[in-house]
């Protein structure tokens, strides 16, 4: 039974945005397309572990706190033994295994994964004896890209290579029976869930120096060819309802400047394509919650 569903992080969400509405530097866009495998390669594992019977509980995308510290776990399955603690790599190309550490091929050296699980494994356990509670823990690694090869890949490490998955999978799938003490680890789990902005990393911007519009989904284009009720993009042809992307637009500029507020006027502005009044007003009155101020109209 899934728990907590995966969902884009507050940064890569917000990285999409940006690469929208300004350029990028070339550090910023491999960080996005790092953001957007390693989502990936999550979705990828999820899809496996959809297949595991029950019972057992998953979690996925927890950030949590222990000892003053923040960690971040992809995925938390629990089962009637153990909990399994899940970090996944995206990882791709052939890489190489020496001295406890990871490099390239070419001889350049990575952040070694192996350390950040550790880290995760030492906190996760800290956390339970926070919260009194005592579960036998087991943490992976797993490498879930079928192109990703490690060469002298140790065998005393809690990696799971691509070659290794269906295995794992197989293992992990044994008779659970989940009990209160489970689910009121669940529920802990739950509520202590940190939130994500606190820790988002976006380049700087401000409203002046972001470009205004509504931006192909597909492309990132920018959509100006009207033909109700669709807006079509100039460059790929996809098209999309008009108040749909209207409201995606509206989310965006909340996203963005959360401090700001959505009236119609800074609606049309930031969308920036010439629908009528109405068109705007009808989005925003189906899809947002109508506030006042006694002076100005605006949603939230």
């Amino acid at each position: 039974m899934i728990l907590k569903e995966r969902t884009e992080s507050h940064e890569l969400i917000g990285m999409r945005y940006l690469n929208a509405r300004k350029e990028l530097s070339a550090d910023d866009k491999f960080y996005l397309s790092n953001l957007e495998k390693g989502f990936e390669g999550e979705l990828a594992f999820d899809r496996l572990a959809a297949n595991l019977s029950e019972e057992r509980y998953i979690l996925n995308d927890l950030l949590l706190e222990a000892n003053h510290s923040d960690f971040q776990i992809d995925s938390v399955i629990i089962s009637e033994g153990i909990i399994h603690l899940i970090d996944v790599k995206n990882s791709k190309e052939d890489y190489v295994w020496k001295d406890g550490e990871l490099y390239t091929k070419k001889g350049n050296k990575c952040k070694n994964p192996v350390n950040q699980l550790n880290k995760s494994d030492l906190l996760f356990n800290q956390f339970l004896r926070d919260n009194k509670l005592n579960f036998l823990i087991q943490s992976r690694l797993v490498f879930i890209n079928p192109e990703f090869t490690l060469y002298n890949a140790p065998e005393d490490m809690p990696i799971i290579l691509p070659t290794q998955i269906n295995r794992f999978m197989t293992e992990l799938n044994t008779p659970s029976k989940l009990n209160e003490g489970h689910k009121k680890l669940a529920q802990t789990l739950m509520t202590s869930q940190q939130d994500g902005r606190r820790y988002s990393k976006l380049p700087e911007y401000t409203y002046e120096t972001l470009r205004k519009g509504i931006f192909c989904k597909t492309c990132l284009a920018k959509m100006t060819i009207i033909k109700k009720p669709f807006l079509i993009c100039g460059n790929c042809g996809s098209k999309e309802k008009t108040e749909s992307a209207v409201v995606r637009s509206a989310k965006e500029y909340k996203f963005l400047f959360p401090e700001r507020r959505m009236t119609i006027s800074n609606i049309i502005e930031w969308c920036e394509v010439e629908l009528s009044r109405r068109t705007y007003l009808r989005a925003m009155q189906r899809n947002f919650k109508e506030m006042s101020n006694n002076k100005n109209m605006y949603y939230e």
